[in-house]
């Protein structure tokens, strides 16, 4: 990393700053855990991490959340949003993100303005603005700061500035909200979500890493980076039987590969 990665850093350093004082949004992922950890650093107790729990979240996530605020010695307080309560978001239009980080983001204001801290932020970065993300209109409509974007941080920057900072899950893989399994269109319930993250454990525990599992019905689409695809394959018959027990009828892999935000290619 050279001289404009060097930049990167003084500018969130400088971004993080004039905030004086924030509410990160942590989730535990890479992202807003290298965001929490350059706000401590440089704003020191004028942190506080939230992390919101719901349906499409799974529990194991919190834990990391939970130990992650620890190490890094910062105050977290757990909420809890009702995305499948939203009108408009159980029904899953494509502008779904909206609704839910509109939530989201409307508790975290509230939580921001109670304890006095003068901003919200998340760990958007610059690959963010790739992809289909109505969220970020939530966010832009309620003020939340993403000073990693705003500071031109890429994820490969930062992966980087995760391991220079010594946290543990400089290497997690993205882990979306389990809504973004299902095609847009086919209603999400809390059976389905389930049925989902039941199905993304158990490839987990054979060892796959990073993957999703695409609800498409009574079909279970696999995602899997395309050098594990012979992997998933050894493996079909295990696969094909625990899934079916999920309530899977049909077990498809996909042969294009693990990709993120797959549900938009339909846009």
């Amino acid at each position: 990393m050279g001289e404009a990665y060097q930049e990167k850093k003084a500018r969130l350093e400088a971004l993080l700053q004039e905030m004086g004082s924030v509410l990160v949004a942590f989730s535990g992922g890479v992202d807003s855990s290298v965001l929490l950890a350059m706000s401590v650093r440089t704003l020191g107790n004028n942190v506080l991490a939230v992390t919101a729990v719901s349906e499409t979240y799974l529990p194991e996530e919190l834990k990391v959340a939970e130990e992650l605020a620890a190490t890094l010695s910062v105050p977290l307080e757990v909420i809890e949003t009702m995305e499948l309560a939203i009108p408009g978001f159980a029904e899953n239009p494509p502008d779904r993100c909206y609704y839910c980080k509109q939530e989201l983001f409307g508790k975290l204001s509230r939580v921001a303005a109670q304890r006095g801290l003068a901003c919200v932020a998340d760990g958007s970065n610059v690959d963010d603005t790739g992809d289909w993300r109505p969220g970020s209109k939530a966010a832009a409509e309620l003020g939340v700061r993403s000073p990693l974007k705003d500071a031109g941080f890429s994820k490969e920057d930062i992966r980087q500035l995760a391991r220079e900072l010594e946290l543990k899950n400089w290497d997690k893989p993205a882990m979306a909200c389990l809504s973004s399994r299902f095609p847009y269109g086919q209603a999400i319930t809390r059976e389905k979500v389930e049925q989902v993250a039941e199905a993304e454990r158990y490839l987990r525990s054979l060892g796959f890493v990073q993957l999703r599992v695409r609800h498409h019905g009574d079909t279970a689409r696999l995602e899997l980076p395309l050098d594990r695809l012979c992997d998933a394959v050894a493996y079909a018959p295990q696969i094909v039987s625990r899934l079916k027990q999920l309530g899977f009828t049909y077990i498809s892999l996909d042969l294009a590969g693990y990709r993120s935000g797959s549900m938009n290619e339909v846009l």
